[in-house]
């Protein structure tokens, strides 16, 4: 089981971002493995101070931790953003943060790695859903823009660093000097540069298609939610890269009849008077298709009935919200001669006189019980 991210690095979780930087540099220092050699123990501890740091750094991740833990990241919610269970590799870590220390150290490990696997950069989307597709969970084909390397694109050993995909730099750091390795400034670590391309590409050597990428979006995915959709970003130039991401952003379409609150839905039911009275059956929408409700002879106005179960799924898995019905009874706003006489003749019957009892709970009352 995964640590706690803000445990890893031994802060709490009102850290400001100058805390979280400071804490993973002295833990980056003291797990590097210039400084441990062949220590996989070492190793594994400085790969959790990467992961916890890429999340606690970036607000938006820090929020959907802080929400949903690390199953935000673990890829059984549909993919979110992040590390994705711990995808990342060292020369990964060291690519991403090697800046954090202000110098060389972290840049490289004190030996040639040869040129790296550089990423394309990500695309971002909206994708609206409706209440019945977030009950239910659905795939979603959308047509997308991408940067793809072209046809007839070559490339070429990069002059710079000999197609090693790094410069060797030394470095004073607070460990005594030492010898590093950056990223090619030419070729952007891939150690290649373009030798040849077809007109249609750009100086990258690439070119925009237009792509139909299923997104299978999980049940209970809230307003915001972010997916991620692994390679379906742009490509990135040279034979040696991985397609960056495709970053899904999940917005709700408001529903005609529903109204969302977390799992929970409330659905407003309006009966006239006679209905309230005499009783009736009705039948309403839910979210999973028309169920039918009755409504007891003498209900009152502004009672609330409960339907297990007919809510939104929870995005974690915790279970299943319900269906609130508020029962509105219609008053008439226009009477005719003899409707009125009817109801002139009931104002002293005490059978239309209010006499609410204890099991009539107050507007207050039903509030609290809509939140229990």
């Amino acid at each position: 089981m995964k640590k706690d991210y803000y445990e890893v690095l031994g802060i709490s979780k009102s850290a400001a971002t100058g805390e979280i930087k400071k804490a993973y540099r002295k833990m980056a220092v003291k797990y590097h493995p210039d400084k441990n050699p062949d220590d996989k123990n070492a190793e594994e501890k400085f790969k959790e101070a990467a992961e916890a740091y890429e999340i606690l750094s970036d607000p938006d991740k820090k929020a959907r931790y802080d929400q949903y833990g690390h199953s935000a990241f673990d890829g059984s919610q549909g993919g979110f953003g992040g590390f994705g269970g711990g995808g990342m590799d060292m020369d990964d870590i060291f690519s991403q943060f090697g800046d954090i220390f202000g110098g060389g150290f972290g840049g490289g490990r004190g030996r040639s790695r040869g040129p790296s696997r550089t990423k394309g950069s990500n695309l971002r989307i909206r994708v609206k859903l409706t209440l019945e597709e977030i009950a239910n969970g659905v795939d979603k084909k959308v047509k997308v823009r991408r940067k793809t390397q072209a046809k007839g694109v070559s490339y070429k050993t990069c002059a710079t660093c000999n197609g090693q995909g790094q410069v060797m730099r030394v470095t004073n750091t607070m460990l005594g000097r030492m010898q590093t390795a950056a990223t090619c400034p030419t070729c952007q670590g891939s150690g290649q540069t373009i030798s040849s391309k077809p007109k249609e590409a750009d100086a990258n050597g690439l070119i925009v298609t237009e792509e139909t990428v299923t997104i299978n979006i999980p049940q209970g995915v809230t307003e915001g939610v972010q997916l991620k959709v692994a390679g379906k970003g742009n490509d990135a130039p040279g034979n040696n890269f991985i397609a960056g991401d495709l970053l899904v952003v999940i917005e709700e379409i408001p529903h005609e009849k529903l109204k969302r609150e977390g799992t929970n839905l409330h659905y407003d039911l309006y009966v006239s008077f006679s209905e309230a009275v005499l009783g009736v059956a009705k039948e309403i929408q839910t979210v999973t298709g028309k169920v039918k409700i009755k409504i007891d002879s003498g209900t009152q106005s502004g009672k609330i009935l409960r339907l297990k179960g007919k809510g939104l799924p929870s995005i974690e898995r915790y279970g299943t919200g319900d269906l609130l019905v508020h029962v509105n009874v219609w008053t008439p706003q226009e009477l005719n001669k003899t409707q009125k006489q009817f109801f002139e003749e009931m104002l002293e019957d005490e059978n239309f006189t209010p006499s609410p009892t204890i099991s009539d709970k107050s507007f207050f009352d039903k509030v609290k019980d809509m939140f229990s």
